[in-house]
């Protein structure tokens, strides 16, 4: 079973940075894509942030030059870091491994203006 942790999150003033980590456990991390999600109260998540097996990125263009997302094999970790924040940045942000439908609990990111 698959099971993902975030941690990282906060409340951080507009123009600050955030970085944010998910462990992963019970599966070869490696051989895996991993996503960032995010959703506001009452919208859709969205895709943010993906890093593939091989390590290419994808990047919503709301965040393209603001984050990065990043993985470390060794210690089963994908992260995103968050540069430039912005109040419409605030959201939950939930880690996944799509091949699994597998979800983090999630971590409130909080962007004062």
């Amino acid at each position: 079973q698959v099971h993902l942790v975030e941690s990282g999150g906060g409340l951080v003033q507009a123009g600050g940075s955030l970085n944010l980590s998910c462990v992963a456990s019970g599966i070869i991390f490696a051989l895996n894509t991993m996503n960032w999600y995010r959703q506001e109260p009452g919208k859709q998540r969205e895709l943010v942030a993906a890093i593939t097996s091989g390590g290419s990125t994808h990047y919503a263009d709301s965040v393209q030059g603001r984050f990065t997302i990043s993985r470390d094999n060794a210690k089963d970790t994908v992260y995103l870091y968050m540069d430039n924040l912005k109040p419409e940045d605030t959201a939950v942000y939930y880690c996944s491994m799509p091949r699994f439908d597998a979800w983090g609990q999630g971590t409130q990111v909080t962007v004062s203006s």
